[in-house]
């Protein structure tokens, strides 16, 4: 009778005009009756599992199942209950093409509002879904437009503030309603068509284990589908899971086995429902972006949002009086002012910490940054803490400002370490350095190709000759190996440039003149570039 009546329920849902409810509910349900709180329109009709239970339970269940793997039963038997089986689904598949119902779908909103219910009794509104992150939840809040395409403000609220088991209770319902008013039935219907071909492959199967395995993975698929559709009829569920139950057992007692066997199973029922709630009107939109200002951590967001305030403001229209326009005004452009002087204060205090960390590092002085960093600590709890990025950004400075002086104070106490020595070696190269020095003016000449004179080449020949070995005779500590290595090879291009020089002359040779010129440019350059490293290595570190 419980059966009858659920199949009744059915029908009626679908066909609440059709004979077969008319019949159904004259013989299973009681005057007074209700039926379950779903929407007519969104019950299931005559499906293709449950008709065929309804018709054909005791043929399907104790026939059907039983005939087809009962070694008791004869040849002729079985091939009876093969055939009539055949006619039976034949029936089966042109009643459900004639009852299979048409899915409507009434145009809704494509998002569903969320609520997020704040700990001191108020609550923000999510346009779709909000995400928790760590620490924060992420939610799109509408701020003003028209309801049907509102504006978005990205707005983020700290979840210590959120009532969780009010805003969870809340969400789980507003999804609830929202699969089963777009996508529950059809995917209930999928469901229901996809158990009945199971139970028609079990039918006409001539292997009972694998019809026993195709069931009972079956029954674990259903059982596990309303914890994945949102709770989404558990109790029609419970009644496939019967029928499946009743085909195992059937299966397993063909077989000589067991027909009960303990299945515990767990079914998560739909959540409790509560109204889902529409677009807020103006003066709650209002009330709502005045709590996130006052609670968000992000300056920028806060700016976001009381400038959209002032445009939801402005816009409102008839929604709002005089009198209420005026003071909400008010209280917009105070906060706005509010936050454009913290804004100013927190401004002048990471333009003096910065500056005054600056000097520091350049002494070397990392004790002083550590008094500014305990400074802006200071002022930001005088402040009230209202920039916490702001504040984080110049700690992240100071902190890098630190570290520079301390490599700093390292590199000035190395430098100290090494000056005697740096002195030493400046002395023991100073002469070669200089005869490079005054040789400049010759071999910009070779560079250019224009000269020097005949004279002073062969000078310049003589006072070059053997003076690299001389330089690689002298000793030097690692630090001063790559710069002495430099000036050598300065050196070595030198004496090329004018050993070149002289031969391009002696042969007129251009080729040779222009191999010399070669040579006394990568001369001059590493010369330089000895100069300033010689320079740097004599003048105590700064901050780069």
């Amino acid at each position: 009778m419980a059966r009858g009546k659920r199949e009744a329920e059915i029908l009626r849902g679908r066909y609440p005009e059709s004979s077969e409810a008319r019949r159904e509910d004259s013989v299973h349900i009681r005057a007074g009756g209700n039926h379950r709180a779903i929407p007519p329109k969104k019950n299931p009709g005559c499906q293709l599992l449950h008709s065929f239970c309804t018709i054909h339970a005791q043929l399907f269940h104790t026939q059907c199942i039983v005939a087809a793997f009962d070694a008791n039963h004869d040849t002729a038997g079985r091939m009876n209950a093969s055939t009539h089986m055949a006619r039976l689904l034949r029936v089966l598949i042109v009643s459900a093409c004639l009852l299979l119902p048409r899915v409507v779908c009434a145009a809704e909103p494509d998002v569903t509002l969320f609520r997020i219910f704040l700990l001191d009794g108020t609550e923000l509104v999510s346009y779709g879904e909000f995400v928790r992150l760590d620490e924060t939840v992420i939610f799109s809040m509408p701020v003003g437009g028209p309801a049907e395409q509102p504006r978005l403000q990205v707005a983020t609220v700290r979840t210590a503030l959120v009532d969780w088991t009010k805003t969870d209770r809340y969400a789980a319902s507003a999804r609830y309603q929202r699969y089963a008013r777009t996508r529950g039935e059809e995917d209930y219907l999928r469901l229901n068509n996809e158990v009945a071909g199971v139970l028609n492959t079990i039918a006409l199967s001539t292997d009972r284990q694998e019809a026993l395995a195709i069931a009972e993975r079956a029954r674990q698929t259903v059982a596990a589908w309303p914890q994945s559709h949102y709770g989404y009829r558990t109790d029609d569920i419970r009644e496939i899971v019967s029928v499946l139950d009743q085909a195992i057992s059937s299966l397993r007692a063909a077989g000589g086995g067991n027909p009960f066997e303990l299945s515990l199973v767990t079914t998560a029922g739909p959540p409790e429902l509560e109204p889902v709630l529409g677009m807020p009107p103006v003066r709650q939109q209002l009330d709502q972006m005045l709590r996130l200002a006052s609670i968000t951590t992000a300056s920028s967001e806060r700016m976001s949002v009381l400038q959209a305030a002032l445009a939801v403001i402005a816009e409102a229209g008839p929604a709002l009086s005089a009198t209420d326009t005026a003071a909400y005004r008010g209280r917009v452009e105070e906060a706005i002012r509010n936050e454009l002087a913290i804004d100013r204060r927190y401004a002048d205090l990471s333009r003096r910490a910065f500056d005054q960390a600056t000097r520091a590092a350049e002494r070397a002085d990392g004790p002083a940054i550590e008094r500014i960093a305990a400074r802006v600590r200071e002022e930001d709890e005088k402040l009230g803490q209202q920039r916490p990025q702001s504040v984080e950004a110049l700690n992240t400075t100071l902190q890098a400002k630190l570290a520079d002086s301390r490599r700093l104070r390292l590199l000035r106490d190395q430098w100290a370490l090494r000056r005697e020595t740096y002195r030493q070696y400046q002395q023991s190269v100073g002469s070669s350095l200089l005869l490079l020095v005054k040789s400049t003016a010759s071999l910009r000449a070779i560079r250019t190709l224009d000269g020097p004179s005949p004279d002073r080449l062969l000078t310049l020949r003589s006072q070059l000759t053997g003076g690299a070995e001389r330089l690689e005779r002298i000793r030097t500590p690692d630090y001063l190996r790559e710069i002495h290595e430099r000036l050598v090879g300065a050196w070595r291009f030198a004496e090329n440039a004018a050993r070149a020089r002289f031969e391009a002359i002696s042969h007129a040779d251009a080729t040779a003149a222009w191999e010399a010129s070669s040579s006394a440019a990568g001369a001059l350059m590493m010369l330089a570039r000895v100069q300033q490293d010689l320079t740097a290595l004599l003048t105590p570190p700064r901050l780069q």
